[in-house]
C-alpha cells in the first residue's frame, strides 16, 4: 500500500467511508501514517463450520481480554508483563497472544 497525505476530511477516518464502499482507511497511531486498501475479491460463499468455530473462539478470547482489562489489578499485572517485552506493540495484542493458547478449538478455557 502507498503512503498518502490525506485531505483534512479523511485524516481521522478509519474503516470504510460508507457501507457500499470497498475502500478502507486506517491511520497508524504510532507513526500517524494513513493507509488505504481495497477489498478486491470478497468471498460470496457461506462460511464453513471451521470458520464459524474460529469466529466464536475469537469472540470468547476477546471477551476474556476485555474482562481482564476492566479489572484494575489484573490489568496492572498484564501491563507490567507487557512493558517487559518488546515484541508486541499494543497491550491488547500482547493479551491476545497470551490468552489465545489458553482456549481450545471450541473457545472453552483449557
Amino acid at each position: 500500500m502507498a503512503f498518502i497525505k490525506p485531505m483534512a476530511l479523511i485524516e481521522s477516518m478509519k474503516k470504510k467511508v460508507c457501507m457500499h464502499s470497498d475502500v478502507y482507511f486506517r491511520t497508524n497511531k504510532q507513526t500517524g501514517a494513513t493507509y488505504t486498501g481495497k477489498l478486491c475479491y470478497p468471498s460470496t460463499k457461506a462460511p464453513s463450520a471451521a470458520q464459524i468455530a474460529a469466529k466464536a473462539r475469537f469472540a470468547k478470547v476477546v471477551a476474556a481480554i476485555r474482562a481482564i482489562l476492566a479489572d484494575p489489578t489484573e490489568k496492572a499485572k498484564l501491563l507490567a508483563e507487557y512493558k517487559s517485552q518488546t515484541r508486541y506493540g499494543s497491550l491488547f495484542g500482547y493479551a491476545m497472544h497470551k490468552l489465545n493458547g489458553n482456549y481450545d478449538e471450541n473457545g472453552d478455557p483449557a
